[in-house]
C-alpha cells in the first residue's frame, strides 16, 4: 500500500510539474508580449506627443507671424528691451515708459504690425475688442451706399482715381472695390460689437487681424469715409451753410489738401502705401468713428505735448481709447491695470 501512495505522489508531482512547465512557457510568453506592446505604446505616445508639439509650435509661429496685433507684454520689460544703452535717447524713453507705469498706471502694451497702416490698425483693433458700438451719424445712414452717393449724387467722378494702399490700384472699379471694402467694415463692426461676451469677442479680433486682405478692406473703408466727410464739410463751406468743426478748416488749410481731391491725391491714397495718418487726419479719425483717441508721445516726454487727444473737442458721451507712439509714425496699444 505504501508503494502505491508513493506511486501515486511521484506522479502527482510530475504531473504538477510538467503543467507548471507549460503555465511557465505561457506566462513568459505574455509578459514578454505585454512588455512588447508596452515598450510599443510608449514610442508610439513619446512619437505623438512630439509630432503634437511641433505642431502647435508651427501654428503658433503661423498665428504669430500672421496676427497683426501681438498679445500683451510687460511694459517696462519691453522698454528695456528696445532701449537699451546710455544715449540721450535711450534714457528719454526709459524714463518716459516708467512714467508711463508708475503714473499712468499703463503696465502691459500689445504691439501692432509696423506698417504704413500701424494707427488705424492700433484704433480699429481698440474699437473692436472693447465692443464699441458704431457712432451715430453710421446707424442713422447705410455706409455702403456712400460711394454711390459720392459718385452719382455728388458728381465726384475722380473718386476712380482712389487708390487702395499698396495695391496702388486706380480706375473704373474702383467703384465695386469701395463698395466691397465697405461691407465688410460693416458686417465685421456689427457682428463683433454685438458680442458681449469678452473673450468671445477677444478670439473674433485675433481672427480678423490676422487676416491681411480683411484688413486692409477696413482700413480702405476708413480711409474713403475720411473722403465722404471731407467732401460734405467741403460743400458745406461752399455753400455757406452751419459751421463746421475746426478741424476740417485745419486740414483744408493745408497747400496739399485744400479741397477733397488734393486731399485723396496728395494723402489718403498713400495712407497704407508709403504715409501714416498725421496729426491733422488723426483728429478727423476720432471725430467721424466718434471715439476720443488719447495718445502718449513718449519723445515729447517732459513737454506739454506728452499727452495729446483727438479730436482736442469731443463729446463727453464718447468712448475713450489710446495710443503709445515713440515717433508719431507707428503706434501700439497700452493696456491700463490698477
Amino acid at each position: 500500500g505504501r508503494h502505491e501512495v508513493q506511486s501515486w505522489t511521484t506522479a502527482t508531482k510530475e504531473s504538477l510539474c510538467l503543467m507548471w512547465q507549460k503555465v511557465k512557457v505561457q506566462l513568459m510568453l505574455s509578459m514578454s508580449f505585454l512588455v512588447t506592446v508596452f515598450w510599443y505604446c510608449r514610442r508610439l505616445y513619446s512619437l505623438l506627443a512630439q509630432l503634437l508639439k511641433r505642431w502647435s509650435n508651427y501654428l503658433q509661429r503661423k498665428l504669430i507671424r500672421n496676427l497683426s496685433v501681438l498679445t500683451e507684454v510687460d511694459l517696462l520689460g519691453y522698454s528695456a528691451r528696445e532701449w537699451k544703452g546710455e544715449t540721450k535717447q535711450a534714457k528719454l524713453m526709459r524714463e518716459a515708459y516708467e512714467e508711463l507705469f508708475w503714473n499712468y498706471h499703463i503696465k502691459y502694451l500689445r504691439q501692432v504690425r509696423r506698417d504704413y497702416y500701424c494707427v488705424l490698425r492700433a484704433v480699429l483693433f481698440q474699437i473692436f475688442s472693447q465692443g464699441i458700438p458704431f457712432p451715430s451719424w453710421m446707424k442713422e445712414r447705410d455706409i455702403l451706399k456712400l460711394p454711390e452717393k459720392l459718385l452719382y449724387s455728388q458728381g465726384c467722378n475722380w473718386i476712380q482715381q482712389y487708390s487702395f494702399g499698396p495695391e496702388r490700384y486706380t480706375g473704373p472699379n474702383a467703384f465695386g472695390k469701395l463698395r466691397k471694402c465697405m461691407e465688410t467694415l460693416k458686417t465685421n463692426w456689427a457682428e463683433i460689437s454685438a458680442t458681449k461676451d469678452h473673450e468671445e469677442r477677444g478670439s473674433m479680433c485675433n481672427t480678423l487681424f490676422s487676416d491681411e486682405s480683411k484688413e486692409h478692406r477696413l482700413y480702405e473703408a476708413i480711409k474713403f469715409i475720411m473722403l465722404y466727410e471731407v467732401v460734405e464739410a467741403y460743400e458745406q463751406i461752399k455753400n455757406r451753410e452751419e459751421p463746421i468743426p475746426n478741424l476740417f478748416s485745419r486740414l483744408l488749410a493745408r497747400d496739399s489738401s485744400s479741397d477733397p481731391l488734393s486731399f485723396m491725391m496728395n494723402h489718403l491714397n498713400s495712407i497704407g502705401d508709403s504715409i501714416c495718418l498725421d496729426q491733422v487726419e488723426l483728429f478727423l479719425l476720432g471725430y467721424l468713428l466718434e471715439v476720443k483717441i488719447r495718445v502718449y508721445r513718449l519723445h515729447k516726454f517732459n513737454t506739454e505735448e506728452f499727452q495729446v487727444n483727438y479730436p482736442d473737442e469731443y463729446r463727453r458721451e464718447w468712448n475713450e481709447i489710446s495710443l503709445l507712439t515713440e515717433d508719431d509714425r507707428y503706434y501700439h496699444i497700452p493696456l491700463f491695470r490698477t
